[in-house]
C-alpha cells in the first residue's frame, strides 16, 4: 500500500492512449445538449465487443476528463449508433457502458438497427433487458436520425448523425496532444525557473572580486538560456492557439464548438500562467542580479579600500616618524622642506581616499545592502585624511614656531655679540671727557633700543610664546642665550653708570690721572632647573630671575604641584583600565552564561515559550559591544595618559553601538518582566555564581557610558593648560553628544500615532516639554484671545525636516515604574516655518509661525537658557535651508 501511495498519480493524456483513440470507437465531437451537456458518440464499430475492457475504460475516462467541471456536472449524453448492426451489438454496448462509464450520465440515445427484423428484436430486447443494464437514466430508442433531431439540435451533431457540426478526428487528436504537450512544457519551464531561483537564493556571495565576477557571469548566462526557453514556450503556445482558431480565421461564418472554445481557454490560461511565471522570475532575477552587482561593487570597494588604507597607513607612519622640530634655523628649514615633500607625496593617496569615500557614500545613497560595512570604511577614510591634514597643519605650526624661535635666538645671540663688540670698541681714554662720555652714552642708548625689535626684553613672555616647542635641548640653549642677554645688559648698565658720572659737569679741574682699565664683572651663572615636562615651564624659567631663597621655595612647590597632577592622571587611567577589565569580563559572562545557554539543547526545556527565538530582543547588540571592548585599546594609554582622548576620538563612530543598545532596552525589559522568574535564568545564575540577577548586568552598558563621561571630566580637571587638553575637551564633548543622542532616541522610540516614518525626518536635534498656546487666524475670533486659554502641555521633537508636537503620557507597566509615551498631535515642516525669538511680556517665550502667520504657536520654555538653546538650533536649521536654496 505504501508503494502504491508513493507512486506519482498523473492523469491520462492523449499520448498514453494514442492508438486506442485512433480506433475511433468513441468520440467527443464537441457538441452539446440543450442544457449544455457534453455529447459522447459511439459510432458504428464492427469490433466493439472485441475492445479490451482496459482500452475501453481508458478512452471513456479520458473523454470524460476533457470538458470543464461545470459542463461535466450537468451529465453526459451518450449517442450509440448501431443502425447497421444487430441487437446483440446494441445489447453489448449498453452493457459495457452501464458497467464501466466513469462519468455522470444524463441520457442515452440508441439508433437501433435499421433492418426490420433486428429492429423488432431490439424493441423486444430493450423491454426485456432494460433492468439488466442497471442504468439510472433513460434509454431512448430511436428509429432514425430525424428522431434524434427532436432531442438535439443539428448544429450540435456531426454529419454522420445528420448534423452540421464540423469534426475531424485526426485533427482533434492532434490538438489534444499539442495542448497537453504545451501544458507539460509550461510545467517543465516553471520547474526549471523554480530550481534556478532556489539555486540563486541558496548561493553564498563570494568574498573576492574574481569569484564574484565569475558567479555574476555564470548566473547571467543561465538566466539568458532560461529566457530563451521561455520565448520558445510562448511561441509554441501562440502557434497552438492560432491552429485551434484557424476555422474561425478562415471563415467568418465558422464557429468554434464548446470543446474547442475550452481548448482555447486552456491554452490562454497556460499562456497566462507562463506570463505570470516569467514576471515573478524576472522580479526575482532583478533583485538577485542587483544584489550580485552590489556584491561586485562591494568587493571592488573593499579591494580598493585595502589598497588605499595601506597607502594611508604608510603615510601616517611616515608622518608619525617625523617628530624632529630642529635645533637651528638651517635644520628647521630642512625639516620644512621634508614636510612639504611628504605633503606632496600624500596628495595622491589622500585624493584616492576622498574619492573612494565619496564612491562609498554614493553606494549608500543607492540603497546598497551592505551599508553597515561600507559606512564605517568611509568614516575611517575621511578620519585618516582629516588626521593627516590636521597633523600636517600641526607640524607646520610647530616647525613655524621653531623657525621663529631659532631666528629670534640667533638674532639675540647676534645682538649680544654686537653689544660686546660695541662695548669693547669704546676707547676708555676717549670716554674720560664730557663730550666723549656723552657720545658713548648715545651709542649705547641707540643700541639698547634695538633689543625691543627682538622681543627679548621680557624673558617670561618669550617662554610663554614658545612653550609648546621647548624641548630640553632648546630650553637649555634658550636659557644660555637669555643668561648671555642678562649679562650683556648688566654690562651696559654698569657702563652707562660710569659714563653718566664722567659726563656730569666737573666742579673742580680735572686732574689728569692715568685711568685703570675697566673690566666687566664676572658673575656665576645660576643653576638650570631640571625640566619637568611642558606644564608651567614659563614659571620655572621666571624663577631664575628671583633671589635664591624664593627660587628654592618656588621650585619645590611647582615640582609638587606637577607631581600631584601626574599622580592623579595615572590614578584615573588605572581606574579606567581596571573597571574596563571587569566590564569586559562581565559582558563575557553574560554572553557565555546566558545567551549561549539559550541554544543549549540540554536546557531548552527550561526556556519559557514566550522567550523562544527572542534572544536578540533580550540581549540586543550586547555581543557587538563585547567585541568592541575586548580589543583592550585603552591599556595602551597606561604609559601615556595623553593618548586617552585620542583613543575615544578614534572610536567615536563605533560608540554609536550604545545608542542601538539603549533603543532596544524597553523591549528587553518588557521581555524580562515576563520571563525573568523562569527556572532557566535561575539555573544560569547558579552556574555563574552571580549574586545579582541578569537584569542588573543588562544595565551595565547604560552605566558604562556615564562612567566614561565622569572619568573624562576628572582627567580634564587635572590636565588644564597642558598637552592634550583640547583633545580631552573634544573627547568629553563626544561622550556628552552620545549620551544626549541615546537619551533623545529613547524618547523618540516612544512616539505613537505618527503615520509616517520618523527615520525620514532627518536627525533628531532637540526634544523637550513646553507650554504651548495656539493662534489660528482663520478660526473663530475667540481663538485669538490667548489669555483666556490654559496652555497645552506638549513635548516637542525638533528634526532637521520637521517639528513634531506630542502629548506626553505616563503609564504603569505591570506594577513597575512609569514609562513615558508621546502621542502625536501635530507637525510642522521646517521648510515652511518662521520664528519670532522674543515675545513681549515673557523672556522665556518665543513664536513659531506657519503659512504667513495663519497659524502661530507660542512656546514657553522652563528657562531663558533652554529657550535660547532651542532658538539657536532652529536658527541653524533655517539658515542651513536658506543656504541650500541659494
Amino acid at each position: 500500500t505504501d508503494e502504491i501511495m508513493q507512486q506519482e498519480i498523473r492523469p491520462l493524456v492523449a499520448v498514453d492512449i494514442i492508438e486506442q483513440l485512433h480506433r475511433q470507437f468513441a468520440i467527443l465531437s464537441g457538441g452539446r445538449g440543450k442544457d449544455g451537456a457534453p455529447i459522447i458518440t459511439f459510432p458504428e464499430f464492427a469490433g466493439f465487443s472485441d475492445i479490451p475492457d482496459e482500452d475501453f475504460l481508458n478512452v471513456v475516462t479520458y473523454l470524460t476528463s476533457i470538458p470543464s467541471l461545470e459542463a461535466a456536472s450537468i451529465g453526459f449524453i451518450i449517442i450509440i449508433d448501431r443502425r447497421r448492426d444487430k441487437w446483440s451489438a446494441v445489447k453489448a454496448s449498453l452493457t459495457r457502458i452501464a458497467g464501466a462509464f466513469p462519468g455522470n450520465l444524463q441520457l442515452v440515445f440508441v439508433l437501433r438497427p435499421s433492418r426490420f427484423i433486428q429492429r423488432t428484436i431490439a424493441d423486444i430486447g430493450i423491454k426485456l433487458y432494460r433492468d439488466d443494464f442497471k442504468m439510472k437514466v433513460p434509454i431512448i430508442m430511436l428509429n432514425s436520425v430525424s428522431d434524434l433531431h427532436g432531442y438535439i439540435d443539428k448544429s450540435q451533431l456531426t454529419r454522420e448523425l445528420g448534423g452540421t457540426l464540423e469534426y475531424g478526428h485526426s485533427q482533434w487528436i492532434h490538438h489534444r496532444t499539442a495542448i497537453e504537450n504545451f501544458a507539460m512544457t509550461v510545467k517543465t519551464t516553471a520547474q526549471m525557473l523554480q530550481t534556478f531561483g532556489t539555486d540563486l537564493a541558496e548561493t553564498e556571495l563570494p568574498n573576492d572580486v574574481q569569484c564574484t565576477e565569475e558567479l555574476l557571469s555564470a548566473h547571467t548566462d543561465h538566466h539568458s538560456k532560461l529566457k530563451d526557453e521561455l520565448k520558445l514556450a510562448v511561441k509554441q503556445g501562440a502557434t497552438l492557439l492560432t491552429c485551434i482558431r484557424e476555422p474561425v480565421t478562415r471563415s467568418a461564418n465558422s464557429k468554434l464548438s464548446p470543446d474547442e472554445l475550452e481548448n482555447v481557454a486552456t491554452v490562454e490560461r497556460l499562456l497566462a500562467q507562463l506570463d505570470e511565471t516569467e514576471k515573478a522570475f524576472d522580479q526575482f532575477w532583478t533583485k538577485h542580479h542587483l544584489k550580485l552587482e552590489q556584491c561586485l561593487q562591494l568587493r571592488h570597494f573593499e579591494h580598493d579600500f585595502r589598497e588605499v588604507k595601506l597607502a594611508l597607513d604608510n603615510l601616517m607612519e611616515a608622518q608619525a616618524g617625523f617628530a624632529d622640530i630642529g635645533d637651528s634655523v638651517t635644520r628647521v628649514e630642512h625639516l620644512l622642506r621634508e614636510q612639504k615633500q611628504l605633503e606632496e607625496k600624500g596628495q595622491e593617496p589622500l585624493e584616492k581616499a576622498q574619492s573612494l569615500a565619496l564612491h562609498g557614500e554614493q553606494l549608500i545613497q543607492n540603497n546598497h545592502y551592505a551599508v553597515d560595512s561600507i559606512r564605517p570604511k568611509c568614516v575611517e577614510l575621511r578620519r585618516i585624511c582629516d588626521d593627516f591634514t590636521n597633523e600636517t597643519k600641526k607640524k607646520y605650526d610647530i616647525l613655524g614656531k621653531s623657525l621663529e624661535l631659532h631666528k629670534q635666538l640667533d638674532k639675540a645671540s647676534q645682538w649680544c655679540e654686537a653689544g660686546i663688540y660695541l662695548l669693547a670698541s669704546q676707547a676708555v681714554d676717549k670716554c674720560q671727557s664730557q663730550e666723549g662720555a656723552e657720545t658713548a652714552l648715545v651709542e649705547i642708548e641707540k643700541f639698547l633700543v634695538t633689543a625691543k625689535e627682538h622681543q627679548l626684553s621680557n624673558p617670561k613672555e618669550f617662554y610663554n610664546q614658545f612653550d609648546m616647542i621647548l624641548t630640553p635641548e632648546i630650553k637649555a640653549n634658550a636659557q644660555r642665550i637669555l643668561q648671555k642677554l642678562e649679562d650683556v645688559q648688566e654690562m651696559f648698565d654698569k657702563r652707562q653708570v660710569s659714563l653718566k658720572k664722567l659726563a656730569a659737569k666737573q666742579t673742580r679741574p680735572v686732574q689728569p690721572v692715568a685711568p685703570h682699565p675697566e673690566s666687566s664683572p664676572k658673575r656665576a651663572s645660576p643653576k638650570i632647573t631640571r625640566p619637568a615636562g611642558n606644564e608651567n615651564l614659563h614659571l620655572m624659567f621666571s624663577v631664575s630671575l628671583v633671589g635664591p631663597a624664593v627660587k628654592n621655595e618656588c621650585e619645590i612647590s611647582l615640582t609638587a604641584n606637577i607631581q600631584r597632577r601626574v599622580n592623579q592622571k595615572y590614578h584615573i587611567i588605572n581606574e579606567l583600565i581596571e573597571t574596563e577589565r571587569v566590564y569586559v569580563e562581565e559582558l563575557q559572562s553574560i554572553i557565555e552564561g546566558y545567551a549561549s545557554e539559550m541554544d543549549n539543547p540540554n536546557l531548552v526545556h527550561l526556556i519559557p515559550s514566550a522567550l523562544q527565538n527572542k534572544k536578540e530582543i533580550l540581549f540586543g547588540n550586547l555581543p557587538e559591544i563585547y567585541e568592541f571592548h575586548n580589543r583592550h585599546e585603552i591599556e595602551n594609554c597606561i604609559e601615556n595618559p595623553e593618548l586617552l582622548a585620542r583613543c575615544f576620538l578614534k572610536r567615536k563612530e563605533d560608540l554609536q553601538i550604545y545608542e542601538k543598545y539603549c533603543q532596544n532596552k524597553p523591549r528587553s525589559e518588557a521581555l524580562w518582566r515576563q520571563c525573568g522568574d523562569s527556572i532557566f535564568f535561575q539555573e544560569c545564575q547558579r552556574k555563574l555564581d552571580h549574586k545579582l540577577s541578569l537584569d542588573a548586568y543588562l544595565l551595565k552598558p547604560v552605566q558604562r557610558i556615564t562612567k566614561y563621561q565622569l572619568l573624562l571630566k576628572e582627567m580634564l580637571k587635572c590636565s588644564k593648560n597642558s598637552e592634550g587638553t583640547a583633545e580631552l575637551e573634544e573627547a568629553l564633548a563626544t561622550m556628552l553628544d552620545i549620551i544626549k543622542s541615546v537619551n533623545d532616541s529613547m524618547h523618540q522610540i516612544a512616539i505613537t500615532g505618527y503615520e509616517g516614518d520618523v527615520s525620514e525626518l532627518g536627525k533628531l536635534l532637540m526634544q523637550g516639554s513646553f507650554n504651548v498656546w495656539t493662534d489660528h487666524k482663520k478660526g473663530h475670533n475667540k481663538v485669538k484671545d490667548l489669555a483666556r486659554f490654559k496652555p497645552m502641555q506638549r513635548h516637542l521633537f525638533l528634526y532637521t525636516k520637521m517639528l513634531l508636537f506630542c502629548k506626553k503620557r505616563e503609564e504603569n507597566t505591570d506594577g513597575h515604574e512609569k514609562t513615558a509615551s508621546y502621542s502625536f498631535k501635530n507637525s510642522l515642516k521646517m521648510s515652511t516655518v518662521g520664528i519670532t525669538e522674543n515675545v513681549k511680556g515673557d523672556n522665556k517665550k518665543f513664536e513659531i509661525w506657519y503659512n504667513g502667520r495663519e497659524e502661530v504657536y507660542i512656546i514657553q520654555a522652563s528657562s531663558v537658557e533652554l529657550k535660547n538653546t532651542w532658538i539657536s538650533e532652529i536658527r541653524k536649521v533655517l539658515t542651513g535651508q536658506l543656504e541650500a536654496c541659494r
